[in-house]
């Protein structure tokens, strides 16, 4: 499934304890960005009925049925530097992404207009 480094395990872990509802990272894909799709992160209290938990290093994770398949094997890593940080998802499934990072496609959206 995902490969979450330790400094994103770690990063993730003190943003859910900050976030005292939070049981649950929450990571999937949504139409939109540059290259036709965009990650999405976030915390979320229950799994729905289409959810496929998870658990890596104490983290309960959360993929929702439609974004599996674009998730298999993406490595999420937390990065800090001199501008602050910030989680990177590095999918081996994309065949395109922006200059930014955010968006990609992969080879069943790759029909799709770009939306720069």
């Amino acid at each position: 499934m995902l490969n979450i480094t330790e400094s994103a395990v770690s990063q993730v872990k003190a943003m859910m304890e900050a976030e005292e509802s939070a049981k649950f990272l929450r990571v999937g894909v949504q139409g939109g960005g540059c290259s036709g799709l965009s990650y999405g992160m976030g915390f979320d209290t229950e799994a729905g009925e289409d959810d496929t938990t998870f658990e890596t290093d104490g983290i309960q994770v959360l993929v929702d049925k439609e974004s599996l398949s674009m998730l298999e094997g993406v490595k999420i890593d937390y990065k800090q530097n001199m501008m602050g940080g910030g989680f990177t998802l590095d999918n081996p499934n994309a065949i395109a992404s922006c200059g930014c990072g955010s968006s990609f496609r992969t080879a069943k959206n790759a029909g799709k207009p770009e939306n720069c």
